[in-house]
């Protein structure tokens, strides 16, 4: 009798908490969304004056890309410090310009992706480039035993610094950029075009990412456009001594 009057309180007071109220917890903090590159990149402004930069590739003749089709996105990464350098190297450049015939080809590339996949839309990582910019470039890579991906300014035949090239991928309807095997800017084979079936079957490259690379490169391919051997996302109009005697030179 004297235990059960011993923990007779405790009964009575587990009988009364199943009346009681909880506290209400705190609800989880929302889990972070991944960033796309719609939320990252922020839009260049075409109706904004351009820049010191621009307005001099304009007067090349040179037009930007989004007012000649503006469903193409543009996040120009080297006027963010997440490329090869790790410096910003487009101080005033925040339009994708080219050439005439690099966008209309571009806009007709947008068109038959869309036929394909409505969700789909090019993103131009890069385009006009002045010989400057170049310069910064080249010191990095000939730091970095790199020069092998970087045209040498000496010779003035990168077309990007004509306004004739472009580097390019697809970002679906999230806006995330569809996998090709590698980032933009990956300097080392598996970017390169050359033995993709053995990159595939080395497991370096998913046979998907294949298809995926295979699909931007007809896209660019039918439309006029040339591949280079070591990056999936660069397309030219033409070689390098054709340019020269072509086209002017961004400074």
């Amino acid at each position: 009798m004297k235990k059960i009057a011993s923990i007779l309180p405790i009964i009575i007071a587990l009988l009364c908490c199943t009346n009681c109220k909880h506290p209400k917890l705190p609800a989880p903090a929302p889990t972070p969304q991944k960033d796309t590159v719609k939320q990252i990149v922020t839009k260049a402004d075409t109706l904004a004056p351009d820049t010191e930069t621009e307005a001099a590739m304009r007067a090349l003749g040179l037009v930007d890309i989004q007012e000649i089709e503006p469903t193409i996105q543009v996040h120009l990464v080297y006027s963010t410090p997440d490329n090869f350098t790790h410096t910003i190297l487009y101080k005033d450049i925040h339009k994708a310009f080219m050439l005439p015939v690099v966008a209309d080809i571009l806009k007709r590339a947008q068109a038959q992706l869309k036929a394909q996949h409505p969700d789909y839309s090019l993103l131009v990582y890069d385009a006009a480039r002045p010989l400057s910019v170049q310069w910064d470039m080249w010191e990095v890579a000939e730091a970095t035993n790199t020069t092998y991906y970087v045209a040498d300014p000496r010779k003035a035949q990168g077309l990007h610094n004509y306004g004739a090239a472009v580097d390019i991928t697809i970002v679906d309807g999230r806006g995330d950029p569809i996998s090709m095997g590698t980032p933009f800017d990956w300097f080392g084979v598996e970017a390169h075009i050359t033995h993709e079936d053995s990159l595939v079957k080395s497991g370096a490259i998913s046979q998907q990412e294949l298809d995926n690379r295979l699909l931007l490169r007809k896209l660019m391919t039918d439309n006029g456009m040339l591949t280079i051997r070591s990056e999936w996302w660069h397309f030219e109009l033409m070689r390098g001594p054709e340019a020269q005697k072509t086209f002017k030179l961004i400074e």
